[in-house]
C-alpha cells in the first residue's frame, strides 16, 4: 500500500457510487475508505446514481416513468420523482461523510442543456452535459471539501435536467484531470462473453463493443462505453468493482490484483531483465509456485548467480510474473525455466508472452530448440507448439539434476529458429 500513496497524493478520484449502494448496509464501510483516501490527501468527488431507487419508488408508488437512467426520454412526471429521489440520496451521502468526520457539500456544478430531438424523439427533460463548474469544485477540493454530485444538470435560466451519472462522473474527472475514475456497482467488474474481466486496454474494449455488443450484461453497457470514454480523454485508469466487499475502495487502489475490472488508457506493463532489487519479488513468486509444487525451490544466493537469465513481467512497477532462460551453446539448446504467474494475474496472456520473449531471446543466443520442464503445465506448452520429449534430449549436465531431482517432470521441446540464421 505504501508505495502508491506519493503518487496519489493531492491527486483527484472520482468515484461513480450506483444508486443501489447508497442506503445499503455497505455504504457506511464505502464511506470509511473515502475517509481513508482523505487522510492520505487524496482529493474525492463523489457522483452518484439513482435509477434503482427511482424504480424502486415508482413500483411502490404506481407512478409511470419514461426512463430511469438519463439516457432516453425523460417526461415531466419522471423529472419531478427523480429530483426528489437524487435530492434524498444525496442527503444521505452527506449523512454519511459526516459521521465520519468529512465535509461535503451538494454541488450544482454540472451545466446543461436538453438532449433535444433524436431520431424524431424529443427527449425533453433528458439533459445533455455542457460543461462543469471546475472553479467550484476545485475551490471545495483545495478546502478539503468533498463535492456531491447528484445526476443532475442545471442550465442558466433555473431549468433542471436528468443526466446520465456515468456521463457525470466521466465529464467531472476531466475537467478536474482525475487520475482514477471508480464506479462501485453491484458486481465483480465488467463481464464479456460471461467471463469476469480483471484488466483490458480501452482500445480493446472500444473493439468489443462495437463487434460483440451483446457480450456484455445491459446493465454494464453503459459502464464499458464510459470507461472507454474516460481513457480516451485522458483519464489513465477507470476501475469497476464490487461495492459489496469489504474495504472495496482501498483493496482495488492500494494492492497489486485488485479487485475489479481495470480498464486502462495505454500499455503499462513491459518484460525486462531482472535486477538486484527484483530478487524480494523474484522470492515471492517462486514461494507461492512451489507451494502449488509448480516450481522447484529456489534459494536467494542460487537466484542471485543465476539472476542475469531471468526476466520479469511488471504492470505499474509490480512484479507479478518471471521466468528465466538458460543457455546451453554446445548443444545450441535453451531451457525455459521458472516460468510463474501470481494467481491474481493468470488468464490474462502473460504466460504466454515470456514464453514468446524466452524463445526469441534464446533464437538470439544461437539456440535451434528450447526446452521445458514440466509437472503440471505440460498442456500449457502443448498448445504453444512443444511436442513431448524423453531425459535423453535434455544436455548432459542438466539430465543429471534431472535425475537428481525426482520430480519425474515431462520434457517439452520446440524447434526455433537462431537468430543467425535470420541474419541476411
Amino acid at each position: 500500500m505504501l508505495r502508491y500513496i506519493p503518487q496519489f497524493r493531492d491527486k483527484v478520484f472520482v468515484l461513480a457510487v450506483d444508486g443501489h449502494l447508497v442506503g445499503d448496509e455497505v455504504f457506511p464501510g464505502l464511506l470509511r475508505d473515502v475517509a481513508v483516501l482523505r487522510s492520505l490527501n487524496i482529493k474525492v468527488v463523489i457522483v452518484h446514481g439513482a435509477s434503482h431507487q427511482i424504480l424502486e419508488v415508482a413500483e411502490q408508488t404506481g407512478a409511470k416513468i419514461s426512463n430511469a437512467y438519463g439516457t432516453g426520454v425523460t417526461d415531466a412526471e419522471t423529472l419531478k420523482l427523480t429530483i426528489s429521489v437524487a435530492t434524498r440520496l444525496s442527503h444521505e451521502v452527506l449523512e454519511g461523510l459526516s459521521a465520519n468526520d468529512l465535509r461535503a457539500a451538494i454541488t450544482n456544478a454540472c451545466i446543461a442543456h436538453p438532449l433535444g430531438i433524436l431520431q424524431g424523439v424529443d427527449h425533453l427533460y433528458t439533459g445533455k452535459l455542457e460543461r462543469v463548474d471546475t472553479e467550484l469544485l476545485t475551490t471545495l477540493l483545495d478546502k478539503g471539501v468533498i463535492p456531491v454530485i447528484p445526476p443532475l444538470g442545471f442550465d442558466g435560466d433555473g431549468h433542471t435536467f436528468r443526466v446520465n451519472s456515468d456521463q457525470v462522473a466521466v465529464t467531472i474527472a476531466e475537467a478536474l484531470n482525475a487520475v482514477k475514475i471508480i464506479f462501485l456497482t453491484p458486481s465483480d467488474g465488467l463481464v464479456i462473453n460471461g467471463l469476469l474481466t480483471l484488466q483490458v486496454l480501452a482500445t480493446e474494449l472500444a473493439a468489443t463493443l462495437k463487434q460483440h455488443r451483446d457480450w456484455f450484461p445491459p446493465e454494464q453497457v453503459s459502464k464499458a462505453e464510459y470507461a472507454v470514454k474516460a481513457c480516451a480523454q485522458g483519464i489513465e485508469r477507470v476501475h469497476i468493482i464490487n461495492g459489496h466487499l469489504d474495504e472495496a475502495i482501498l483493496a482495488e487502489v492500494f494492492s497489486n490484483e485488485g479487485i475489479g475490472t481495470l480498464v486502462y488508457a495505454s500499455e503499462y506493463r513491459q518484460i525486462r531483465k531482472a535486477v538486484k532489487k527484483d530478487l524480494r519479488s523474484l522470492q515471492q513468486l517462486i514461494k507461492l509456485g512451489v507451494e502449488n509444487e509448480e516450481l522447484v525451490k529456489r534459494t536467494r544466493a542460487t537466484l542471485e548467480k543465476q539472476l542475469a537469465d531471468f526476466y520479469v513481467y511488471e504492470i505499474d512497477k509490480n512484479v507479478v510474473g518471471c521466468v528465466a532462460c538458460h543457455s546451453y551453446p554446445e548443444q545450441n539448446k535453451a531451457e525455459l525455466a521458472c516460468l510463474f504467474v501470481n494467481p491474481g494475474h493468470e488468464n490474462l496472456g502473460i504466460g504466454r508472452k515470456l514464453t514468446a520473449y524466452v524463445e526469441a531471446r534464446a533464437g538470439e543466443l544461437g539456440a535451434a530448440e528450447v526446452f521445458a520442464l514440466s509437472t503440471q503445465a505440460f498442456t500449457f506448452f502443448q498448445k504453444l507448439g512443444y511436442a513431448e520429449g524423453t531425459p535423453d534430449d535434455l544436455p548432459l549436465d542438466r539430465r543429471q539434476r534431472y535425475d537428481q531431482s525426482g520430480r519425474h517432470s515431462k520434457v517439452l521441446l520446440k524447434k526455433i529458429t537462431p537468430a543467425s540464421a535470420l541474419a541476411p
